[in-house]
């Protein structure tokens, strides 16, 4: 018997991913993520997937980020019938995100038409709010460490990962015996809220993740960051503005705050939360507080909500954010998209980014293409909204926040094996991070990597 693995998605990319496991002729997909970025790559959701949708048996999903779950309305849409598999966290905010991705797109096909933005007459989203809300109906719930009996004879378990809340491993027994491990994406050691990534004893074959296999996070303090941005916001009355991952990284944020404000370190900076979609990932947090780590339990046992920080208002009204726009500082404002891609924070960004007294604090990863990435890269003017805006505001990073583990940690992590895999195959990060990471494991491991191309296919033998 032989088993194929195809690589549909982050391969030699950071995102898109998307993973197709051949068995006994059946197909099993692993993630179902969007293409971000350039616009080579975002031209790749448009294009047919090397299998029809109505063909594949199985979808399983390790985590609720669009770059791993953003396709799946689409895939739908397009005659997908069987189940999708994830953990209960993961089902939970996938509830919250995809409509959002949905009514994004349909917002920013509106606004280009409007604005004769668009080389396409007209522009279409990718999909809608409504093919979202008929995707969530074929989600089904699978819980940590519980076997599950997918088609073609494979047998799976979910690990914890430690990235974002119900983020995890697809540690997959194939028919004949042998094991393919899919690390999704892989969080970090000793961080708040979640507990740390399981450790794996062995496996066959490794598909592991590389965003960040090129470099070490920083080993600032976030909360000493944190404390000096918002006083210096208070005393110089700046507005902050933060574009932050809805789902993991503003619930940081937020963890970090309180312990800041509780200890009476950082004055009472207004904050503004304006993102829906992030209001309803806390709740999701609150909800599952089995996936938290002894830090977050130790707040809960004190009889506190770890992730309730003061003079916090929760912006859900387009017409209260648009009005956030002609507030004086200080002030916070805490809004999606983390890359600047979409979402309320680039209306932000086209009203601030030519003011003085404006920061702009990233908080994660900026993919390369995206506003984000040449607001961090300090390109003096940048196009938002299809305008061209000199950039006058300050722009600040916190690099201890990230939620994908940097090379040590993912060398901590691999360390963890008691005997190399088979086959090792590097995806989801720019090639840089790629080759650097593959170089390191072999220098420090021993192990045999492959940077699979993007559509290759390898047998699992």
């Amino acid at each position: 018997m032989t088993c194929t693995l195809q690589f549909c998605g982050a391969a030699e990319t950071v995102t898109g991913s998307k993973h197709l496991l051949r068995v006994r002729g059946k197909q099993i997909l692993v993630d179902c993520g969007l293409f971000q970025g350039k616009r080579e790559l975002r031209e790749r959701n448009w294009q047919p997937l090397p299998i029809q949708p109505h063909d594949i048996d199985a979808v399983v999903i390790t985590h609720a980020h669009m770059d791993h779950i953003g396709y799946l309305p689409r895939l739908v849409a397009q005659g997908y019938r069987g189940p999708i598999y994830a953990t209960p966290g993961t089902i939970g905010l996938s509830r919250i995100s995809l409509p959002d991705s949905g009514r994004l797109q349909e917002d920013d096909a509106r606004y280009r038409n409007k604005h004769a933005l668009t080389r396409h007459k007209p522009a279409l989203p990718l999909y809608t709010e409504a093919d979202a809300f008929r995707c969530l109906k074929r989600f089904e719930p699978v819980r940590f460490d519980t076997p599950f009996q997918l088609p073609g004879g494979v047998t799976y378990r979910y690990l914890p990962a430690g990235h974002i809340l119900g983020s995890a491993f697809a540690s997959m027994d194939l028919p004949d015996g042998q094991n393919l491990l899919m690390s999704g994406d892989l969080g970090r050691y000793d961080t708040p809220i979640l507990l740390d990534p399981e450790a794996v004893a062995d496996t066959d074959y490794l598909v592991v993740e590389s965003t960040y296999g090129d470099r070490l996070h920083s080993v600032e303090d976030p909360e000493l960051k944190l404390e000096h941005i918002l006083n210096e916001a208070w005393e110089q009355g700046q507005c902050i503005i933060t574009p932050s991952f809805a789902i993991g990284r503003t619930q940081e944020l937020l963890f970090y705050i309180k312990r800041l404000q509780d200890s009476g370190r950082i004055k009472r900076v207004p904050i503004f939360v304006d993102s829906p979609m992030a209001s309803e990932a806390t709740v999701q947090y609150l909800k599952h507080t089995e996936e938290y780590d002894r830090e977050a339990r130790l707040v809960l046992d004190q009889q506190q909500n770890p992730l309730e920080a003061k003079d916090v208002t929760w912006v859900r009204d387009r017409e209260q954010s648009k009005e956030l726009n002609s507030r004086q500082g200080p002030m916070m404002i805490i809004s999606g998209s983390g890359m600047c891609n979409g979402g309320r924070v680039v209306h932000h960004l086209l009203a601030r980014l030519e003011r003085t007294n404006t920061v702009v604090l990233f908080t994660g990863y900026q993919a390369e293409g995206t506003l984000g990435r040449d607001l961090i890269e300090g390109e003096p003017t940048v196009r938002v909204l299809g305008q061209e805006v000199e950039v006058r505001a300050k722009v600040e990073k916190v690099n201890a926040l990230s939620a994908h583990a940097d090379q040590g940690e993912i060398l901590r992590w691999l360390s963890g094996f008691q005997k190399p895999p088979k086959r090792t195959f590097i995806v989801h990060g720019e090639p840089k991070a790629q080759a650097a990471l593959a170089n390191k494991i072999g220098e420090v491991l021993g192990w045999n990597t492959t940077i699979p191309r993007h559509l290759e296919t390898v047998e699992l033998v």
